[in-house]
């Protein structure tokens, strides 16, 4: 019986093995164009072997100040995380723990805002950016996407989870509804904090869309532009380069899920609590 079960656990290793290989594929094929040279990437049959031109990795760096923009983006994700981590909690503290009147209703309303995406807004939203005087300023990267429906929900049914005991015992000892929040609901919410933090830092780091429509100047431009402006429209691409820039340009966020990657799946009840 130990035989038999050992073959299947070979077997699953094998197929999540090959599972992964498949997924990470485009990011392996990727690495090794980022080192090849023009040449050697149009070249046939294609070289499945990483070059010699890490320089390329330097080319896009200094060809459209990326370090500037990954700063940009950084910097917005950052405050957006923060500003959306505060309104959320608040939000979903008042939907979970008190009541009033047309309360299912507002909730309704804020989770019907899933469904109206950027882009089918972004008239309107440039619009009031525009008035505001935001359009090339941090003002207008981040405070369009302060409003989280996402968190809302996500801290809302968490903290349904937290036993109404607990709820009555703090109450009992004296502990008012801010001071609830900030000793007792958040440090039990640590995983989901984290789960929230990784989810918006990619969101917001992956924005492309409404930066190029409200940031002009190049000081203000992120990340997902600079990989943008290394494809010319007029001369041969040297895919080399761009690679090396998407490749520069996935690091923080593969950061930021890996240092936090317990938390995450804790946070989506992937993992249990020890």
């Amino acid at each position: 019986m130990r035989t038999l079960l050992g073959k299947y656990h070979v077997f699953t290793h094998i197929a999540l093995f090959g599972a992964v290989l498949i997924v990470g594929a485009p990011v392996i094929f990727g690495f090794i164009i980022s080192t090849q040279s023009q040449t050697e990437v149009f070249s046939y049959p294609p070289k499945l072997l990483p070059g010699s031109h890490y320089s390329n990795y330097l080319q896009a760096w200094q060809q459209v100040n990326l370090g500037r923009m990954m700063f940009n983006s950084a910097f917005c994700a950052i405050m957006v995380g923060l500003g959306k981590f505060v309104i959320s909690v608040m939000a979903a503290f008042a939907f979970s723990h008190f009541e009033f009147r047309g309360k299912q209703f507002w909730f309704l309303l804020i989770l019907i805002t899933l469904m109206l995406p950027i882009p089918v807004r972004i008239v309107p939203l440039f619009e009031i950016v525009s008035d505001l005087k935001w359009v090339d300023t941090y003002w207008g990267l981040i405070v369009p996407f302060l409003a989280s429906a996402t968190g809302t929900f996500l801290f809302r049914q968490h903290f349904l989870t937290i036993p109404h005991e607990l709820t009555d015992a703090a109450k009992i000892d004296g502990c008012g509804p801010i001071r609830f929040l900030f000793q007792i609901l958040i440090p039990l919410s640590k995983n989901t904090i984290a789960a929230f933090a990784v989810i918006e830092f990619v969101y917001i780091w992956n924005q492309y869309l409404w930066p190029l429509i409200v940031v002009n100047s190049d000081e203000m431009k992120v990340v997902q532009i600079g990989i943008k402006m290394l494809i010319s429209t007029e001369a041969m691409n040297n895919w080399g380069v761009i690679m090396a820039g998407v490749l520069i340009a996935a690091v923080p966020p593969l950061l930021v899920f890996f240092v936090m990657q317990k938390s995450f799946m804790k946070g989506f009840g992937f993992m249990r609590e020890k």
